[in-house]
């Protein structure tokens, strides 16, 4: 007679299928495994319950709140999916147990001043005209000029620069989208010193890492960059205007798209044809995402009511004749 299966051995099954169809979510896979340990440690067999989902949810060892625990069960229900069709029986918590689980805080949008400060904070690292200061000059510089995020910053290699072209391929885009963009000549020229900076260095081959670690020589790493970053944030005395606990490297991502939108508006671009677009160049999986700025951001709020309020008063004056 064989052993049952444990809750962790299926869990392994599901995300090893994951991988093979191109999934690499390792933060949603951690949670999975996490539950499925608690699952086989609390002495759970069978199916699948609500019951156990809901105690994994709301397990005393994170953060008791209603939000955290509502994104908990959200992480579990492709899980559920998967083991709806192997194991009769499999149960779920319908709806929304805890409330939303879905939430976007309004980001810190930086000001030109705050971002001069920062790439000047970088200049000033040790070793002062070393490879360090040039590469994070350059990295902050150009997530404000293009709004990459942090991630496909990091992973790009050099062979994804084409200077003559000025256009940048992202390649480790969210979702397994691959992306080409357009660079601004002061991009181009920015980038093109970088990589003459780093050939003193490291090896610049095509399949060598854009931005390299002057301590490892291999590629800059998210939390070393993420930790740096804070340090420079507190050194120039930056202060959060955001909702989120303190100013992120992703909120320079955030900052371009407001500033591209708001640029268009105040010069009375078509915004529905150029959202679109910019959606595209952001790498955003839906336009929708792009579109949440137009109602969260106070700045963008009171330009597009400018906007409306003009708008309005011509569509009067032709009514009246």
């Amino acid at each position: 007679m064989s052993e049952p299966r444990t809750v962790l051995s299926l869990a392994e099954a599901y995300l090893a299928d994951r991988r093979l169809l191109g999934f690499t979510a390792q933060s949603s896979g951690s949670q999975i495994k996490s539950f499925a340990r608690f699952a086989d440690d609390v002495g759970h067999t069978g199916p699948l319950t609500s019951r156990i989902v809901l105690l994994w949810a709301k397990d005393e060892a994170h953060r008791a709140s209603p939000f955290t625990w509502g994104q908990r069960v959200n992480v579990l229900r492709p899980f559920a999916c998967y083991l709806a069709d192997i194991e009769p029986g499999t149960e779920f918590p319908r709806g929304a147990p805890f409330g939303r689980s879905r939430r976007r805080l309004a980001p810190h949008i930086y000001t030109q001043e705050e971002i001069d400060a920062l790439l000047s904070a970088t200049r000033r690292l040790s070793p002062l005209h070393g490879l360090r200061p040039a590469t994070y000059e350059t990295l902050f510089g150009l997530l404000a000029a293009t709004g990459i995020r942090i991630s496909e910053a990091l992973h790009l290699q050099c062979r994804d620069f084409d200077p003559v072209q000025g256009k940048l391929l992202v390649r480790w885009a969210k979702f397994q989208k691959t992306r080409a963009l357009p660079l601004h000549p002061t991009v181009t020229t920015v980038l093109e010193q970088y990589l003459r900076r780093r050939a003193r260095d490291g090896q610049t081959n095509d399949g060598a890492p854009f931005f390299l670690s002057s301590r490892t020589g291999k590629q800059l790493r998210y939390r070393a960059v993420n930790d740096l970053f804070r340090k420079l944030c507190l050194d120039i005395g930056l202060k959060n205007r955001g909702a989120h606990p303190a100013v992120r490297i992703h909120d320079l991502r955030h900052t371009f798209i407001c500033r591209r939108v708001m640029l268009w508006h105040e010069s009375g671009v078509d915004i529905d044809n150029a959202m679109m677009a910019l959606s595209t160049y952001v790498g955003h999986a839906n336009l929708t995402d792009t579109y949440w700025y137009l109602h969260a951001i106070p700045n963008l709020m009171a330009v597009a009511a400018g906007r409306f309020e003009t708008f309005a008063g011509q569509r009067e004056e032709v009514r009246r004749g």
